[in-house]
């Protein structure tokens, strides 16, 4: 048995261009950029989608950009931050379509 690649495990390309196909008026994105307080772009931050209720949902690493992504339902949610840089929480009230949203850590 062989171990299964990077690629096979990994999550998709946080910077990537969403898919053309998807209708973003059935469709709820919550997208955006983990921040350092200085300003500067935090690469490589775990980002944690809690639900209303504050239950861990979903994590992504940010891109060399410091970029997320995630899809999900239309509510409340919190984006949770955590990187060398400090660690951050953010409110969204997520409507369909895409939901710009930094993240900022100190």
């Amino acid at each position: 048995m062989t171990a299964p690649t990077a690629a096979g495990c990994a999550a998709p390309d946080q910077s990537a261009p969403l898919p053309a196909s998807l209708d973003l008026e059935k469709e709820t994105v919550i997208t955006g950029q983990v921040l350092a307080e200085s300003g500067d772009v935090v690469p490589g931050a775990y980002v944690r989608l809690l639900d209303s209720t504050g239950e861990f949902t979903a994590e992504v690493v940010t891109s060399p950009a410091g970029q997320f992504r995630f899809f999900a339902a239309p509510g409340n949610w919190t984006l949770r931050a955590l990187s060398r840089h400090g660690n951050g929480d953010t409110a969204v009230t997520a409507n369909r379509g895409v939901n710009e949203v930094t993240v900022t850590v100190a």
